[in-house]
């Protein structure tokens, strides 16, 4: 095993696993309806563990693609026996068919509407299996974002077998709010404000109490502000505990409970803290990062996305508006020195 994969397993496997519900193994407790929790993590130098569906509530469920690293996200689906909506699709064409063959498999009919949490490619490559038979739906500004960044998870990742990636941007589009339903479900369409992007969605389900709330939370993972704001992200936490959900499907990462929501506080403020006295002593982002301790963050998956983070709050403290874009060549060349000189993997 090399360096790499050394740092990528360790991160995964931390020493103390954090307890409560969605999480694996020994320490596994569920949210109501979560359904049977993944099985444990794979072996050192194994493959990375298949997608799998969780049941949630009568016609909702998680598709959960362990480990919930670099491009692995989760999707869902709602469906009534007569429509079906999609919320995210995959990275890559192979497991956005998996997803699409996953919920033929359970009954449902094929899908009407996809709905993109945000323009991110792990979150929206898949769109084009979908359509044109579905309609994608999303933030004016994940339209706007999608289309400028282009086929963007190739510019980062090249090496990785995408197949067939058709730019497919939602054509439906809200601001605000937005309300769907399937048969007798509603379905929320909520925007945070900028937080992980400026193009966030929330996908609220008030009668069951689930929520998808994309990748406004990580669970087990470093959270990721770099293309969206820190003040915001805080923000949109507000919006999440005020929906009073009893299950979060998470953007990666096993479902989980509310109590998911003080972890990430937690961190952002930690981040918070970091850059105030990092750039009062005129430390750069990386040197802020190098010399931080991350304490009870250390647990935390792709902990290199602190550097970036920093560069996020740094210009904010700076008086950056929140999502102005920062460069990512530098924000993704320092997250490469943080994380030992080795670019991030993307096991998609």
């Amino acid at each position: 095993m090399d360096d790499a994969t050394a740092r990528r397993t360790a991160a995964r496997n931390p020493a103390a696993p954090p307890t409560g519900p969605g999480i694996s193994g020994p320490n596994a407790t569920e949210p109501p309806g979560a359904g049977t929790p993944a099985g444990p993590p794979p072996a050192d130098g194994s493959p990375v563990p298949e997608p799998y569906l969780t049941e949630l509530a009568a016609g909702v469920h998680a598709f959960i693609q362990p480990d919930g690293g670099w491009c692995l996200n989760n999707a869902g689906f709602v469906t009534d026996g007569d429509a079906t909506l999609v919320v995210d699709t995959a990275a890559t064409e192979r497991r956005a068919r998996l997803l699409r063959r996953r919920i033929a498999e359970s009954g449902a009919p094929a899908p009407r509407t996809v709905v993109n949490t945000h323009h991110h490619g792990d979150h929206t490559y898949g769109n084009g299996v979908f359509a044109p038979e579905a309609t994608i739906v999303g933030h004016a500004s994940c339209r706007r974002e999608l289309l400028a960044a282009g086929h963007q998870l190739h510019t980062v990742w090249p090496e990785v077998a995408y197949g067939d990636i058709r730019l497919t941007p939602p054509e439906v589009t809200y601001t605000d709010e937005l309300t769907l339903h399937v048969g007798d479900t509603e379905v929320r369409l909520i925007h945070p404000g900028v937080a992980h992007t400026t193009g966030d969605t929330i996908v609220w389900l008030p009668r069951e109490r689930i929520v998808f709330a994309g990748d406004l939370v990580f669970h087990g993972g470093t959270p990721f502000l770099f293309m969206g704001s820190l003040a915001g992200s805080l923000r949109a936490l507000r919006t999440l505990r005020a929906l009073d959900a009893v299950t979060v499907v998470p953007g990666h990462g096993p479902v989980t409970g509310p109590e998911v929501y003080d972890g990430i506080e937690r961190y952002l403020r930690f981040v918070g803290r970091l850059a105030e006295e990092g750039r009062a002593a005129g430390r750069t982002p990386l040197e802020t990062a190098q010399e931080a301790d991350l304490g009870p963050f250390a647990e935390l998956a792709e902990s290199e996305r602190l550097v970036a983070n920093l560069h996020r709050a740094y210009a904010e403290l700076g008086g950056a508006a929140p999502g102005v874009p920062l460069d990512p060549i530098a924000g993704f060349s320092d997250m490469a020195v943080l994380n030992g000189g080795v670019p991030m993997a993307c096991h998609a």
